[in-house]
């Protein structure tokens, strides 16, 4: 797995719960570092054990956790550059859905190493949608609890009203209900696609 994956995981504890469990989790595992450096590569199964170990930590569903990551990497004020990267996939919440193809493939753009779960948007009416998530770590990651929680904050963010429905697995993707009640529920956060240089 991608140290990017493993920081983003680390950050959110640290960020939320606080840096001893952050190093109580790690010294658990007894892995040889308390940190993940963001550039390197780690087997699928250190991620997948630091995960379980974060979700014992905090008496919570794995998918719960992942949720949890999911909207800390769009709401957190410390990850400002990824909420205003995914804000330009489009001016509403809509176009933000028809961006989520691409996203994988924008993200290895940036970062040549980085491989995301493939995302693949399925039209089914004018506010009714499906995501199909690919998989994760050969699966042992459900990433679609991670895009649950990222597609809420960002419905939050645009200020759209939406029922969001984790459909389980079908085969090896996991399938994800969006339906849409209302796009512009609420004035949702200020964004300035030309916001000038500090």
């Amino acid at each position: 797995m991608h140290g990017l994956v493993n920081r983003a995981v680390e950050r959110f504890t640290r960020d939320t719960y606080g840096r001893e469990m952050w190093l109580g989790i790690m010294q658990r595992l007894d892995l040889g570092f308390a940190e993940f450096e963001a550039m390197l590569s780690y087997d699928d199964e250190i991620t997948h054990e630091v995960l379980g170990e974060l979700a014992v930590s905090l008496n919570k569903p794995m998918t719960e956790v992942l949720e949890d990551i999911g909207t800390y990497l769009v709401s957190h004020g410390n990850l400002e550059a990824l909420r205003r990267l995914l804000r330009f996939g489009g001016t509403d919440f809509v176009e933000f859905l028809h961006s989520l193809d691409d996203l994988p493939g924008r993200a290895q753009l940036a970062v040549p190493d980085l491989s995301l779960p493939t995302l693949e948007l399925e039209d089914h009416a004018r506010d009714y949608y499906s995501l199909t998530v690919g998989p994760m770590a050969g699966g042992r990651i459900a990433f679609g609890a991670v895009m649950i929680g990222l597609l809420r904050a960002m419905a939050d963010d645009y200020g759209a009203l939406v029922f969001l429905d984790h459909k389980g697995k079908r085969g090896k993707v996991e399938i994800i209900e969006v339906r849409l009640l209302d796009v512009a529920f609420a004035s949702g956060r200020a964004f300035d696609l030309g916001a000038a240089l500090r």
